[in-house]
């Protein structure tokens, strides 16, 4: 009989390791776990009790139980370790062994004392569930007949304790990664908000009528998983529509990866997208994933996309097409599922014309393409925009309260920001740390005045006869800029009167000479400059 059953366990042990393998990469509990690997040795082993333990706070607690004495009573049955010398040297030796008639006269007793009625001498095994480092219980075998187990078949079910206890090791390995991986990504988006990362910012609430509409476009985009192209000059804040897409999206809870195609050398790039394996080039001494594999199940976000090499344009292509790839040295294809969001400022047009950029890889980016609007666009932002970057930095900086006067608005709406969004926040930034008060004026920023779209005075042409603006059109587009930043509203504090430093009537009467439109042509729905 006992040939019998080891030429059965001889026989199913290595479909079961390869059960065991397809269980350890799939990420079912560890309750799961133990009642399967409980169901197979119902097919290798005769007992009448298999009980599996783990090791709880210097206790054996039962977790699973199978068998005709299987019972609730078992299944919370609970040993002191202390109270059982065999099981603990089981344990310290990482052995298996089958207990005999002796053991149970002279040992430290019946693991089952008062659960169980069985006879003295009755067939008992025990097999500790060690991996690596770590023991993390037992499995126990019990029959009601009084014959010893083989010991052939001691050492098979002993390897099976080996495999269950690496498989166990595994999953909960799996699943602290998972919660580390929720925690990580709770983390960052944390941060991100703490950042300025959150998604509606002044988009949705936006004085600017172009802006407003952008952000209605961006929201129906995001439903899908249509690529989308981001257009602008640098530092209109690209990625922040990119995230506010992402975390619009079905994928807002995995991952939103970016890479910045300009920041990387040409040639590192492609590892950076595709990963590589080990020995793939000299330094790779290890395997390592790329942006693609990361943003599996979620967004990659590609930056400056318009300065990707030529040469890797095309892989990046068939990754966007067929969605597989081959990490560099290898020659395995992954798959990936990821949704594209590319942004630049460079004008991929001229760039194509120019045979630095692919046509096909342009069309299968910009199938819905949004352009941002550069500052000098929106000014009537302005108010909102310093009161949200503000925030941001005093999260990272501590010092709160700080605002920007009418005064202060009035200077910024006078600069033309080639910088854009970024330059905006470096000036508030340095102003915030120059000035002891709470209230930035206009002396608070150092800024030259420029002709509203001009270029600064030592990258400008020589000016030729009949391009100079009169000193009547720079006022009239100066108090038409101003009339907008406050919505048309000249009395009052914010006014445009007091902004310009004049009496209302005086500026009446200059809009009337320069020829400006009535004032209700400047008045909006939205809240007034004051109201801000």
């Amino acid at each position: 009989m006992a040939d019998d059953i080891v030429s059965v366990t001889r026989n199913g042990f290595r479909q079961e390791a390869r059960d065991l393998v397809e269980l350890a990469a799939s990420e079912e509990a560890v309750a799961e776990l133990l009642r399967r690997g409980l169901d197979w040795l119902t097919r290798v082993v005769r007992f009448d009790l298999a009980t599996l333990f783990l090791l709880r706070e210097g206790k054996l607690v039962a977790v699973a139980a199978r068998g005709p004495l299987a019972s609730d009573k078992v299944r919370r049955h609970e040993l002191k370790l202390t109270d059982f010398p065999t099981l603990r040297q089981a344990l310290e030796t990482r052995r298996a062994r089958a207990f005999t008639h002796e053991d149970h006269s002279h040992g430290d007793g019946d693991p089952f004392d008062g659960v169980l009625d069985l006879p003295p001498g009755h067939s008992c095994m025990v097999v500790p569930l060690c991996a690596g480092e770590s023991c993390y219980g037992l499995l126990t075998l019990d029959r009601t007949e009084c014959e010893t187990y083989p010991r052939e078949l001691v050492e098979l079910v002993e390897v099976y304790g080996q495999m269950l206890a690496t498989t166990l090791q595994e999953t909960q390995q799996k699943s602290t990664l998972e919660r580390l991986h929720r925690r990580e990504h709770e983390h960052a988006r944390l941060l991100e908000a703490q950042l300025g990362g959150d998604e509606v910012g002044v988009l949705e609430t936006s004085r600017s009528a172009a802006v407003r509409e952008l952000a209605r476009r961006a929201r129906q985009v995001a439903e899908t998983e249509t690529p989308v192209l981001l257009l602008g000059e640098t530092g209109t804040g690209k990625e922040r529509l990119a995230r506010a897409v992402h975390r619009w999206s079905s994928r807002a809870e995995a991952p939103f990866v970016t890479l910045n195609c300009a920041a990387i050398p040409a040639g590192l790039l492609e590892s950076e997208l595709f990963g590589h394996v080990k020995g793939a080039f000299t330094g790779a001494t290890r395997d390592r994933a790329g942006r693609f594999q990361m943003a599996h199940g979620g967004t990659l976000f590609l930056d400056e996309v318009g300065e990707l090499p030529v040469e890797l344009q095309a892989k990046l292509l068939r990754a966007l097409q067929e969605k597989t790839f081959e990490p560099v040295g290898s020659d395995r294809t992954v798959r990936a599922d990821v949704r594209i969001l590319a942004a630049t400022h460079v004008d991929l047009q001229q760039a194509i014309s120019q045979r630095r950029f692919r046509e096909d890889l342009y069309y299968r980016l910009s199938v819905f393409p949004l352009r941002l609007p550069p500052l000098r666009e929106r000014l009537e932002d302005l108010p909102q925009l310093c009161v949200s970057l503000l925030e941001e930095q005093a999260r990272r900086t501590g010092r709160r309260g700080v605002k920007v006067t009418a005064e202060g608005i009035a200077r910024l709406a006078a600069y033309d920001w080639p910088g854009n969004i970024r330059e905006l926040a470096n000036a508030l930034e340095r102003a915030t740390i120059l000035s002891r008060k709470l209230e930035l004026g206009a002396e608070s920023f150092d800024l030259p005045l420029r002709v509203p779209g001009a270029k600064a005075a030592v990258e400008a042409p020589p000016l030729m006869e009949g391009s100079v603006p009169t000193l009547e059109e720079v006022q009239r587009q100066h108090i038409l800029r101003v009339l907008t930043l406050t919505q048309g509203r000249i009395y009052g504090p914010g006014g445009a009167a007091a902004l310009l430093g004049l009496k209302p009537s005086t500026l009446q009467s200059r809009m009337k000479k320069l020829g400006i439109a009535r004032l209700e042509q400047y008045v909006a729905v939205t809240p007034s400059l004051e109201e801000s």
